[in-house]
């Protein structure tokens, strides 16, 4: 819990110190602008505050890595929502109002994870977890996306390196075997969730592992 509050006030700075003329730069995220992908962090935080709100009386039917649905098909930006995102993304038109709502209710998002009881269970998606392996699975939210919020933007902070250490751990787990150690974290969860394709030697390195990228989670 205390990793998700790292990364996400990591994320949020990183978005609050951008000036106005990146958020129109593409991200990382295929066919999302850096708008867009600020737009949805915003509907992230307001998940976080209404699952933390949610409680359930069941036992966890999912943990941090299960809570992930893997795919093998990357975003293309055409699914409703994510169309719906680039629409809403543009209804700000100054990037300032953008930023003001995501430090709004992204702080709340911060405050009330600090607040919740680790072993409280909450309600989500059709999945019970407890309030610490939710929060953990958003490590891995964040991180991903604070790499698709750099990924043109040279000069904005990257992620604290503990972030795409556990998400490369996360990633390990989803995959059920380890990738090679040579690879960077970071290398490790751009060529698995398919943000980059692999270089011919990175290729090499994976073995029959490069058949089954990417791993595109949802």
């Amino acid at each position: 819990m205390d990793l998700f509050s790292r990364t996400w006030a990591a994320l949020r700075a990183a978005v609050a110190s951008l000036p106005g003329e990146d958020f129109a730069k593409p991200s990382g995220c295929r066919g999302w602008l850096v708008r867009d992908l600020v737009c949805h962090l915003v509907i992230d935080a307001q998940d976080v505050l209404i699952t933390l709100v949610t409680p359930a009386s069941a036992e966890p039917t999912h943990d941090a890595v299960s809570y992930w649905a893997v795919g093998s098909t990357p975003p293309s930006g055409d699914d409703p929502l994510d169309a719906l995102i680039v629409r809403l993304a543009a209804a700000y038109e100054d990037p300032e109002l953008l930023k003001f709502h995501l430090d709004d209710v992204g702080a709340a998002a911060g405050r009330a994870a600090e607040l919740a009881n680790r072993e409280t269970r909450v309600s989500t998606q059709e999945m019970v977890l407890t309030a610490a392996d939710y929060l953990s699975a958003y490590v891995l939210e964040w991180t991903l996306h604070h790499l698709d919020l750099i990924a043109h933007v040279p000069d904005a902070a990257p992620p604290p390196a503990e972030g795409p250490a556990r998400t490369r751990s996360m990633l390990e787990a989803i995959a059920g075997t380890a990738f090679p150690a040579s690879f960077s974290d970071t290398d490790v969860l751009l060529v698995a969730t398919g943000r980059r394709p692999p270089t011919e030697a990175e290729r090499i390195e994976l073995g029959d592992l490069a058949a089954r990228l990417p791993f595109v989670l949802g």
